[in-house]
């Protein structure tokens, strides 16, 4: 085939960057998807999971939608054992002494203003992508975990089948399809997706919770929301039973809440949502990394776990809220709520009637908006996270945090598995001919064969691996540090940029390559390896060579790689926006995070 005009300064820079040899750029798939089309991320087909499930003992798994006929049960037998407590006289005597509320301070105002209502209408409104695209994080590794290493058989939860003894199965065969009206978005395996809305909109959903915040201090709002005198738990008793009794307390919002949801609204202001961010930033390997002693007890496994809990606490409480809201009362709570008044006129009804409209628009929306303009979804979240990620990125994290007790007794695999008649060449004999090739805007190129790559000064780690998917591991990597292989081959001060080219193509074609900043390749975690837990990487890890970059996400971490390319920039490298799973999959190509 003949070379198109626009392919020609390419092919230079190719010649270039490869000499004698053949070019890893042109044998890259140049498209930059701008579209999720049916062909995305290699035509992953959809894959269904499981009812939510729960290990019970070792190896019992509880069925959750056993819940629903339990819980129905458990409801009835309440609610006839309440209306037998309402007719004994001491229980007569304790809701009369306890009527259900508890005093507030006589400086306590009275009544929502006006921003309450506008708050509470943004939390709901960014509450509903933040649920939908964390639903869709789950899915992509839909298994929890209680420790940092993620072994099949181990999660106390999934939505997924038991993983199947092929041991080449990976991670990502694992993922589940969800619908589109339930993800954001819902085809299977989009996190990369998923994660800009997750991450972007908490960044805004936490910028109104400090707006809230200090509105609720500065004007005394708090004093509504936080249990003052310890009578507000024999209160919470009381209204528990009015409520299972049928014969429901009196709505005092406006005034003052019951103390079953002053306690309620105090567990998600003061509680739940704080709760949501730390174990959000647990989930971070960077700070997991640099908070040694704090991630050694609170995991990444533990802290998604967690995140996981407070996701269902948000869901149960919404589910109550509205309900409570719709029946004890709804033309005055829905004014309470939506027009700051205290009075049973159709205003509050009106703005609700409106906000639903909005919510709903959105709702509807987000998904087939996301799959139009995916490349929109990850610039706004990129410039609502990018800054905070770049701060991560430079935290240090000092080697012998683990020790051999640590390493996982199961590490995933991954990645699109190479399969070229060079590749299986090489393999079947163990490598011997393999020569990794590291050019470009160096001073000394070289091409150096395993055994040479052996022979230079070794390095070993043992680090936990995290994957954007969210399964993460520990291993004990061993190779060449970075760092030996830049003072062999001294980089150029244009090189700004280092590109690992892969044996494996990505799944729509075009070999995988990855780009990492130069400046974590001085990093002392930052190692080509060679070796796993003792013994020569296996094929489905990585054979023969494969990057460690502690500071990044395993995506970045190319596995199978054939050559190393050091460039001023990645503009023209593939799709030109830093690696495989950027140019097709909307990945960011520094991901800290």
């Amino acid at each position: 085939m003949t070379p198109s005009s626009e392919d020609l300064p390419s092919r230079a820079a190719d010649l270039a960057a490869g000499g004698k040899h053949r070019s890893f750029r042109s044998e890259l798939d140049r498209q930059r998807y701008t579209a999720v089309k049916a062909d995305w991320a290699g035509g992953v087909p959809a894959q269904y999971g499981v009812a939510p499930r729960v290990r019970i003992g070792q190896n019992r798994w509880f069925n959750l939608l056993w819940l629903i006929p339990i819980g129905l049960l458990l409801l009835l037998v309440a609610v006839a054992v309440a209306k037998g407590l309402r007719g004994l006289p001491s229980v007569q005597d304790f809701l009369v002494r306890y009527p259900g509320i508890s005093a507030l301070p006589g400086s306590a105002p009275v009544g929502f203003p006006v921003w309450v209502d506008w708050q509470h209408f943004l939390n709901m409104f960014l509450m509903i992508f933040i649920i939908r695209s964390g639903i869709t994080i789950i899915a992509d590794h839909p298994r929890l975990y209680w420790t940092r290493h993620s072994t099949p058989g181990r999660d106390w939860f999934r939505v997924q089948k038991p993983v199947p003894p092929n041991p080449l199965y990976t991670a990502k065969e694992d993922s589940i399809t969800l619908p589109d009206g339930v993800g954001l978005p819902g085809r299977r395996h989009s996190i990369g997706l998923a994660r800009w809305w997750h991450l972007g909109i908490n960044t805004l959903w936490l910028a109104n919770g400090a707006v809230f915040f200090v509105l609720l201090f500065t004007t005394g709002q708090w004093m509504r929301l936080v249990p003052l005198h310890w009578d507000v738990i024999p209160n919470a008793l009381s209204v528990m039973i009015q409520y299972l009794s049928l014969d429901w307390p009196t709505e005092s919002g406006w005034n003052n809440y019951n103390s079953l949801q002053l306690i309620a609204y105090f567990i998600t202001v003061f509680v739940a949502a704080p709760f949501a961010l730390i174990s959000g930033l647990g989930m971070s390997p960077a700070l997991s990394t640099r908070f040694r002693r704090i991630s050694s007890i609170f995991s990444i496994q533990a802290a998604r776990s967690l995140h996981f809990l407070v996701l269902c606490w948000f869901l149960m409480f919404i589910v109550i809220h509205i309900a409570l809201v719709m029946t004890t009362g709804v033309l005055q709570n829905l004014n309470h709520m939506f027009a700051a008044q205290n009075n049973e006129s159709w205003m509050g009804f009106w703005i609700f009637a409106l906000a639903m409209i909005v919510l709903i628009a959105a709702w509807v929306a987000a998904t087939p908006f996301t799959y139009r303009h995916p490349r929109v979804v990850q610039k706004v979240g990129f410039a609502l996270t990018g800054p905070v990620e770049r701060l991560f990125e430079h935290l240090d994290a000092k080697p012998g945090q683990y020790t051999e007790k640590d390493i996982s007794p199961y590490f995933w695999h991954n990645g699109n598995y190479p399969d070229t008649e060079q590749y299986q060449q090489l393999s079947a004999g163990h490598f011997t001919n393999y020569k990794l090739r590291v050019n470009g805007l160096v001073e000394n190129p070289l091409e150096l064969d395993l055994a040479q790559l052996r022979a230079l000064e070794h390095h070993e780690q043992i680090t936990q691996h995290f994957c954007i998917q969210g399964w993460s591991g520990v291993a004990k990597w061993g190779g060449v540090s970075m760092r030996t292989i830049l003072d062999m081959v001294k980089p150029s001060a244009e090189a700004k940029w280092v590109i690992f080219y892969s044996f494996a193509p990505g799944p729509e074609g075009g070999l995988y390559y990855d780009a990492h900043a130069i400046e974590q390749m001085d990093h002392h975690l930052t190692m080509l390896a060679y070796d796993m837990n003792g013994a020569p990487l296996s094929f489905g890890h990585g054979a023969p060579l494969r990057l460690r970059n502690e500071s990044e996400l395993g995506f970045k971490m190319v596995k199978w790689i054939e050559g190393i390319e050091f460039v001023e920039s990645f503009a023209a490298i593939g799709g030109g926006l830093g690696g495989y799973n950027n140019d097709h999959e909307f990945f960011g190509y520094r991901q800290s995070i």
